[in-house]
């Protein structure tokens, strides 16, 4: 299966979750599709620190891990985010030592924490990307309204089924548009929903 090289594009305190954070990855070629992953604080914190190359008093849990590994000539080549299921990405860290490669199972937003330590790529699927990526689109919807847009924007999530499908399409690029990449994905499940009735 062909792989797909994902970047960070983005890390946000979450508005539907307290406490947790949205962690955003984007292709680095082709199509302009995000990946939104909902995170925890530790682990946003994780991945904040080492991005802005700050040096915390102690080391986190991943410095630890990224200490160790170096330790004992261990190398991490790769994350990949192979799966998706109910709404939980599920990630390998794939290393190598000695000629070795062993995969280990983690949680995505502790793999990606490693991943920017080790400097290594972050990949996915495409099945990944179709069931849960967000296509980004330079081009306005037809007939769009931004006064309309906006009210559809109050509208909480459950009422989404009552929406028509044109309306979810104006509400997704309005999201899109404010980086609400976590409503965004609401709504393209909502969609994505549609199709496969």
């Amino acid at each position: 299966m062909k792989k797909i090289k994902l970047e960070i594009v983005n890390l946000t305190y979450s508005q539907a979750q307290t406490g947790a954070y949205v962690l955003v990855l984007g292709e680095t070629k082709g199509a302009k599709r995000r990946l939104p992953i909902v995170i925890g604080g530790f682990e946003a914190q994780a991945i904040a620190i080492e991005l802005e190359k700050m040096t915390p008093s102690r080391p986190l849990t991943h410095d630890l891990f990224k200490s160790f590994a170096d330790g004992f000539n261990i190398m991490v080549s790769e994350v990949i985010i192979y799966n998706l299921v109910e709404g939980i990405f599920y990630a390998k860290v794939v290393c190598n030592s000695d000629g070795k490669e062993m995969e280990l199972d983690a949680r995505t937003s502790d793999a990606i924490a490693l991943a920017v330590r080790f400097g290594c790529p972050v990949n996915t699927y495409e099945s990944i990307l179709a069931k849960a990526g967000i296509l980004l689109d330079d081009e306005s919807v037809p007939g769009t309204d931004v006064a309309k847009m906006e009210d559809l924007m109050e509208v909480e999530e459950n009422d989404f089924l009552r929406k028509s499908t044109e309306e979810l399409t104006m509400l997704l690029e309005k999201a899109l548009n404010d980086e609400d990449y976590e409503r965004a994905s609401k709504i393209r499940d909502e969609l994505n929903n549609r199709k496969k009735s």
